[in-house]
C-alpha cells in the first residue's frame, strides 16, 4: 500500500500550488485596476479630452461692399439697315455677319440701270426747261424796255412777265425731279448708318426688295452692356460710375462701369435694370452672366472659412472657454473674400474660436490646443502603463 500513497501526496501539493498562483494573479489584477481607477480619478480632464485643435481670434478688415446680380449681355444699341426704295433687285452683297464696318460703308447694291436711265430723262427735261426760261426771260427784258417808251400795251407786257414766271417754275419743278431721282439712285447703294458689327443679314442676292425691308442689323460701335436685375433695396444704392465685375459663361471675367440705372421697377418682378457698359472683350450678345457691383467698402469681422461649421441649415463656430471646453454658437455670415468669411452676428471680436476641426466637436467638449498638446505632462495612468509594459 505504500506505493499508492506517494503519488496522491504529490497531486495534492501540485493542486495547492496552482490555487496559490491563481489567488496571487487575481490579487495583482485587482490592484492594477484600482491603480488605474485612482489615476483616472486624479486626472479626469485628461481622460475626457475629445480633440487637439488650433484656435484663432476674429480679425477686423476693410472689405468692399458689393451687390450680386444676374443678367444678360446685350447690345448697347442696335441699328437696322433697310431698303429706302422699292421694286429693285439685290445685285451685290458686300458684307457678312460678323464684319466690322464703318459709317457710310457699302453693304449691298441694288440694280440701278432703270434709275440711271430715268435720271438722264429728267436731266434732259431740266435742260429744256432752262432753255425755255432763257427765252422767256429775254422776252420779258425787252418788254420792260418797250414799256419805258410806251411802245407796248399793258396786256402784252403782263403776258411776257407771266411767261417768265412760268418758265422759272418749270425749271424749279424739273430740278426737284432730278434731285429726287438722284436720291433714288443713291439709295440703290445700301450703306452702314454707323460704325459697328453686323449681327444679321436678311438680304438675299437677286431678291426684289420693297421700301422699308430690313436687310442688315448691326451693333452700333460694337458696344455691349450687361443688363443686371436687382431689387429695390440694391437699386437705390447704385450710382452711375460704380465698378462692376462680370463672370462670363466662358470662365473669363470682364470689368465694366455702371452707365445708367433704370428709373422704375418691373410691375411683374419688382426688380429694376442696371446698365453696365462693357469693353471690347470675349463677351457676346445674348450671354447670361452673373456678376457683382461695388458699392464702396466697410469694416468686416472675419474668421477663416474653415472655422464655420454648417449643420441643419445653420452656420456655427465653436468658442473656446477658459475651462478649455467649447461652446457651439450660431452665427450669421456675410461677405466672403478668399478663404475668409464675414461674421455679421453671433460672435464677439475678442472670442477665441476653433479654427479647424469643428465638424468633429460637440457642444461642451473639452479640447486641447496644439501648444498645450506639445507641453502636456504625462499622466500617472500613462506612466503606470509604461512600467507594466514587458521589455
Amino acid at each position: 500500500m505504500k506505493w499508492m500513497t506517494t503519488p496522491r501526496r504529490r497531486w495534492t501539493a501540485l493542486a495547492s500550488a496552482t490555487l496559490l498562483l491563481v489567488c496571487v494573479g487575481t490579487a495583482l489584477q485587482v490592484h492594477s485596476q484600482q491603480s488605474a481607477a485612482a489615476a483616472s480619478a486624479a486626472t479626469p480632464d485628461a481622460a475626457r479630452t475629445a480633440l487637439t485643435v488650433q484656435t484663432t481670434r476674429p480679425s477686423t478688415q476693410n472689405w468692399p461692399l458689393t451687390a450680386t446680380a444676374n443678367g444678360t449681355v446685350t447690345p448697347w444699341q442696335e441699328a437696322v439697315v433697310g431698303a429706302q426704295t422699292g421694286g429693285l433687285r439685290v445685285a451685290r452683297l458686300r458684307a457678312e455677319v460678323g464684319d466690322q464696318v464703318r459709317a457710310g460703308q457699302v453693304l449691298a447694291e441694288l440694280v440701278s440701270d432703270a434709275a440711271s436711265v430715268e435720271l438722264r430723262r429728267l436731266e434732259a427735261n431740266l435742260a429744256s426747261a432752262r432753255a425755255s426760261l432763257a427765252q422767256a426771260k429775254g422776252n420779258a427784258d425787252r418788254a420792260r424796255v418797250a414799256r419805258q417808251g410806251a411802245a407796248i400795251s399793258d396786256q402784252a407786257y403782263n403776258e411776257y412777265l407771266n411767261n417768265e414766271l412760268a418758265a422759272q417754275a418749270s425749271v424749279d419743278s424739273s430740278q426737284a425731279q432730278v434731285d429726287a431721282q438722284r436720291i433714288v439712285l443713291d439709295h440703290t447703294r445700301i450703306v452702314a448708318v454707323d460704325d459697328g458689327v453686323i449681327t444679321s443679314r436678311t438680304a438675299v442676292l437677286g431678291k426684289v426688295v420693297a421700301s422699308g425691308d430690313e436687310m442688315f442689323r448691326m451693333i452700333r460701335q460694337g458696344r455691349l452692356e450687361w443688363q443686371a436685375e436687382l431689387d429695390a433695396a440694391q437699386l437705390g444704392r447704385i450710382q452711375p460710375g460704380h465698378s462692376a465685375s462680370i463672370k462670363l459663361p466662358t470662365g473669363g471675367v470682364v470689368n465694366g462701369k455702371v452707365r445708367a440705372v433704370a428709373p422704375h421697377l418691373s410691375t411683374s418682378t419688382g426688380r429694376g435694370i442696371v446698365y453696365v457698359s462693357l469693353p471690347a472683350s470675349q463677351a457676346k450678345a445674348g450671354m447670361f452672366a452673373s456678376g457683382s457691383i461695388e458699392l464702396g467698402s466697410a469694416p468686416a469681422l472675419t474668421v477663416p472659412q474653415s472655422a464655420v461649421v454648417l449643420g441643419d441649415g445653420y452656420n456655427y463656430v465653436f468658442e473656446l472657454g477658459s475651462d478649455e471646453r467649447v461652446t457651439r454658437r450660431g452665427v450669421r455670415v456675410g461677405r466672403r473674400v478668399g478663404d475668409r468669411v464675414e461674421i455679421v452676428e453671433g460672435l464677439g471680436a475678442q472670442a477665441r474660436i476653433v479654427s479647424s476641426g469643428g465638424a468633429f466637436l460637440a457642444d461642451g467638449d473639452k479640447v486641447a490646443t496644439a501648444t498645450q498638446a506639445q507641453a502636456q505632462p504625462q499622466t500617472p495612468a500613462a506612466a503606470s502603463r509604461r512600467e507594466e509594459t514587458p521589455r
